[in-house]
């Protein structure tokens, strides 16, 4: 009888050991051994140098390719005046735009300047905070050379140049330029990430 009695008391060193390995799985937090001071510590801290200028690089061509056309263009026709390419299809015209994108809300190049000021800083600031993805950082870098080719237009012209009469036979798209294009690409690209969240891990930056 005192052997069944001794068999079945509890040992103290029983409970320390237990509470011992309770707090060593809260302080791993998932129990594997990796802290949740290990995992904030890779968490991403921003683009890398290569990314950053990846994203610069990509405005800078941007804008110089619309400038240099529109000077060329500019150069070459006179205003509302055009040259046919391919008959039917594509045109080059000198248009002068003084609203948005694609002709939108004309008359308000002035208000539409200050806008993409502060346009062009959200995009720096959102690549800072959301371009971990290589698409990201496409889309944020054609968006914000085609923000900074029409903003310098608006600047110096008070208006931007569009040349690109496109369309089949009378239906004709807006004229637009190259800094439109940009921005209209950035745009899908930015759709497609939304849609497909996994496209915007593609190349994932660190």
């Amino acid at each position: 009888m005192a052997d069944a009695v001794r068999d079945e008391a509890v040992d103290p060193g029983d409970d320390l050991v237990d509470e011992e390995i309770v707090e060593d799985t809260d302080a791993d937090g998932d129990g594997t051994g990796r802290s949740a001071a290990a995992g904030a510590a890779e968490a991403w801290r921003g683009p890398s140098i290569r990314r950053w200028l990846l994203f610069a690089a990509l405005a800078i061509v941007v804008v110089a390719i619309d400038q240099a056309s529109k000077a060329w263009l500019t150069a070459q026709l006179a205003p509302g005046a055009g040259k046919v390419l391919v008959d039917g299809l594509l045109n080059i015209v000198h248009g002068q735009n003084s609203g948005i994108l694609f002709g939108l809300l004309p008359q308000s190049a002035p208000a539409f300047a200050v806008v993409s000021l502060g346009v062009t800083a959200l995009i720096v600031v959102y690549h800072w905070k959301a371009g971990r993805g290589i698409l990201a950082t496409l889309a944020l870098g054609l968006l914000l050379g085609g923000a900074i080719g029409n903003l310098i237009d608006r600047l110096v012209h008070g208006y931007v140049v569009d040349w690109i009469d496109m369309g089949i036979g009378t239906a004709r798209f807006w004229t637009y330029n190259v800094a439109d294009a940009a921005i209209t690409t950035s745009i899908l690209l930015l759709i497609l990430m939304a849609l497909v969240p996994r496209t915007a891990d593609w190349g994932a930056d660190g």
